[in-house]
């Protein structure tokens, strides 16, 4: 199958290998570009705990006397492992959504109305977790380390390489990047090549971009599970 993949690189880069290394062919076309937050680093020992819902949360991070055995909740499995790879040693992962990784901060039994948490997001959610925890009666700081700005541009050489070869499957793993997605649909005269694809969304509101814009084939996947899909979807 050809596979067309949303992410920045170094996100998609692991999944992109395995990919390949099934035999399927891979076009790359990110449509975020991501960018450290000016941001002054944060003292951990104010903080029980950490939240983190991407990998970029992490990558991004700074911190003023680190604590690796700081209590982090992630919101997935490939995030909790970005976690453990920087050092961090007391994770607890959630099952690929921010819902229920809210659900799994207020059921800690390591977390009560005096805890303090640190929520490191980029500049673009689209879900208000720090707002729904302090509803809860946990007080949540959000702190934005880094920023997501859309790519709309396609290069010649993508630009062939879809027309010639249309994706099989797109992955898209956020909201914003849908909408950029779409746009270079839209700008590049791309619709009616693209809209035969099967696209696979990371959540239901980015399948209901899809659906609204005249895609027919949407899947939704947990990160992580992608490639377990890929292989049902090529039965």
């Amino acid at each position: 199958m050809n596979i067309l993949i949303t992410r920045p690189l170094i996100d998609a880069e692991d999944l992109m290998g395995k990919i390949f290394s099934l035999g399927h062919k891979i076009i790359h076309i990110p449509t975020l570009k991501i960018s450290s937050a000016k941001a002054e680093p944060i003292d951990a020992n104010q903080y029980n705990a950490f939240i983190f819902t991407s990998a970029n949360a992490i990558r991004n991070l700074k911190v003023n006397k680190q604590d690796k055995g700081k209590l982090c909740f992630c919101v997935g499995a490939i995030t909790e492992k970005i976690a453990r790879m920087s050092g961090y040693n007391n994770t607890v992962s959630a099952g690929g959504t921010v819902n229920a990784l809210k659900n799994l901060i207020i059921s800690s039994s390591q977390i009560n109305e005096k805890s303090k948490i640190a929520y490191f997001c980029g500049d673009n959610i689209s879900y208000d977790l720090d707002l729904e925890l302090k509803r809860e009666g946990i007080g949540t700081n959000k702190i934005i380390n880094y920023t997501s700005v859309k790519i709309t541009d396609l290069n010649e050489e993508n630009k062939k390489i879809i027309e010639n070869h249309p994706p099989d499957i797109i992955l898209v793993y956020s909201l914003r990047s849908a909408q950029s997605f779409i746009e270079i649909v839209k700008n590049y005269s791309l619709y009616p090549i693209m809209t035969e694809s099967t696209v696979m969304c990371i959540s239901k509101k980015v399948a209901n971009i899809f659906s609204d814009k005249g895609w027919k084939k949407i899947k939704i996947f947990n990160p992580g599970d992608e490639l377990l899909q890929l292989k049902e979807i090529n039965l």
